[in-house]
């Protein structure tokens, strides 16, 4: 429901009000000084001028001279206050309308209706910079809205599918189509396991974006890093006919946590794993570039789209969908792969020359001796 702005309770009226009343106790002041001090100054010229008068022509001139003075005074006054109000009414009227529409937009928002825009009244400076703040404000707390719908959506649809799973085999069970045997188990287990690993990544994102993820840094060189990651994936690489190639040129020490790196090194091998079909290769390369330490790890899959490399890393993205989630990814190990990163202060970026054409990802942690 939008705001209502009634009569002389609004912002408008009392600025009105309060500049009447302060142009009517200058007037009066005015008004009195002038009818006090004039006639004692006017007597003052003609006795300094030498005019001589009668008392009652004194005292006639004088009379005349003091309404003349308060008639043109008055005259002034009332020009002047009709011509500060008329002024100070068209002000308060264009900033009352500036200050309504911020509290109407304001109240779409508070609404969840984040489509509202203010326009730049033209009051000056300050005037601008709230409109543009306020716009910029919408349009930040509607990516975020549209941001927490999706990935609600998508934890939703995450979490469907091992429960649908475990639902359908306890159900099979207790109708007796199936018994409760290792093979059931087995299904069972794997989709809580599923349900465990989406909590746990969904509780590390959250912890290493909030700064409040443990991390502990040690000295370890950069080759170990990669050669560990190399060794933990082997296995899945070769169950899939997929060749991994490492070239690990760099030994320089870097300052971090083995198991995080480990862990998203890990992440970006699997990533990369799962995109890429079998009997091609996939490389894993560390190099000392200035005083960074790049890992890149490369692939010769299925590529991504430049209108997607900019998503890569949202959480719950996914490039193709039905294929991502046929893989068993959780949809946000990239995400956590460069929370992580951006907490040790390095970078992680993806490349790719299009669909069809493979894929790259680079992390880039500091020396540990700059």
């Amino acid at each position: 429901m939008r705001a209502r702005w009634p009569g002389w309770s609004g912002f408008a009226p009392r600025l009105l009000a309060a500049q009447a009343m302060v142009l009517m106790a200058g007037a009066v002041t005015t008004w009195i000084v002038a009818s006090l001090v004039g006639p004692s100054i006017f007597r003052d010229h003609l006795h300094r001028a030498g005019v001589s008068h009668t008392s009652t022509e004194t005292q006639h001139v004088e009379e005349a001279f003091s309404s003349a003075l308060l008639i043109s005074i008055s005259v002034a006054l009332l020009a002047a206050t009709t011509a500060a109000l008329g002024v100070t009414w068209y002000f308060t009227r264009r900033v009352k309308r500036s200050i309504a529409q911020v509290a109407l937009a304001a109240s779409e928002v508070a609404a969840g209706r984040f489509d509202d825009r203010v326009a730049d009244p033209g009051l000056g400076n300050e005037f601008a910079t709230l409109a543009e703040s306020y716009n910029s404000l919408a349009q930040r707390l509607g990516n975020v809205e549209a941001t927490r719908r999706r990935m609600l959506a998508d934890l939703a649809h995450e979490m469907r599918t091992p429960l649908a799973t475990v639902d359908a085999h306890l159900e099979a069970v207790e109708d007796g189509i199936r018994s409760l045997d290792k093979d059931t188990l087995s299904v069972i287990r794997q989709s809580t396991r599923r349900l465990n690993r989406l909590a746990e990544d969904i509780a590390a994102v959250s912890q290493a974006e909030e700064g409040t993820l443990d991390i502990h840094r040690e000295l370890v060189e950069a080759r170990v890093l990669a050669t560990n990651a190399a060794e933990a994936a082997q296995d899945r690489f070769t169950a899939k006919g997929v060749k991994l190639e490492t070239d690990l040129a760099a030994g320089n020490p870097v300052l971090a946590d083995p198991e995080r790196i480990g862990q998203v090194l890990g992440n970006l091998l699997d990533n990369a794993l799962r995109h890429t079909p079998a009997s091609a290769t996939v490389s894993l390369t560390c190099r000392r570039h200035d005083r960074w330490v790049e890992f890149a790890i490369a692939d010769a899959g299925v590529g991504i789209a430049p209108e997607h490399l900019a998503h890569v890393f949202d959480r719950f993205y996914r490039v193709d969908t039905a294929r991502d989630r046929n893989s068993g990814g959780s949809g946000i190990g990239l995400s956590i792969s460069r929370a992580i990163v951006e907490a040790h202060g390095g970078t992680l970026r993806a490349t790719s020359a299009g669909p069809g054409r493979g894929a790259a990802f680079t992390v880039r942690l500091a020396l540990a001796n700059q």
